[in-house]
């Protein structure tokens, strides 16, 4: 792919990504929510940009710290996320003020890492920023559903009329 259109599918997914998740959504445990990381990290890593040839080990420690940058940005979006049962069972999420700080400190980070990369002369392609997006998205997803699941979702059972009664909404706070 060519750095503008890289560019435009990186530009595009975040932003798809991002508006998604700040509007409540139902947390579906069954679908396969690792099929959008999955799909970019493959085209990221079909780059065969993704190190600079000549400065091998300093964009290999840039592109790592990259990668922990986006795993730790994904683990804060995930537990900075409010999840809720709502009286039927169903989970529900959506992302708070605080996930945009995380959002926002993630991206600082990553243009930093650019940034260094750039004062030492690193060449570096749009791949290793769609690597980073994927892995952000992974641990984001693996995290809300893995909450999505130790949510109790049973039904209590009360006791007026002998009539079974669902608990109210309740909603977990960050």
């Amino acid at each position: 792919m060519s750095g503008l259109i890289d560019a435009l599918v990186i530009v595009a997914v975040a932003a798809l990504v991002i508006v998604r998740q700040f509007r409540a959504r139902r947390v579906d445990t069954d679908r396969r929510w690792w099929l959008l990381p999955a799909v970019l990290a493959v085209v990221a890593l079909r780059e065969h940009h993704l190190l600079d040839a000549h400065h091998f080990l300093a964009s290999s420690l840039i592109l790592g710290a990259e990668l922990l940058v986006s795993l730790a940005a994904g683990a804060g979006w995930a537990w900075t996320t409010r999840m809720w049962v709502e009286s039927g069972g169903a989970v529900w999420s959506k992302s708070t003020r605080a996930s945009v700080g995380v959002l926002i400190l993630g991206i600082g980070l990553r243009v930093g890492l650019f940034a260094l990369g750039a004062l030492f002369g690193v060449r570096q392609d749009s791949s290793a920023l769609l690597l980073a997006l994927a892995g952000t998205l992974l641990v984001r997803s693996g995290i809300l559903i893995r909450r999505a699941q130790r949510l109790d979702r049973s039904p209590e059972y009360g006791t007026a009329y002998g009539e079974r009664t669902v608990r109210a909404t309740w909603k977990e706070r960050v």
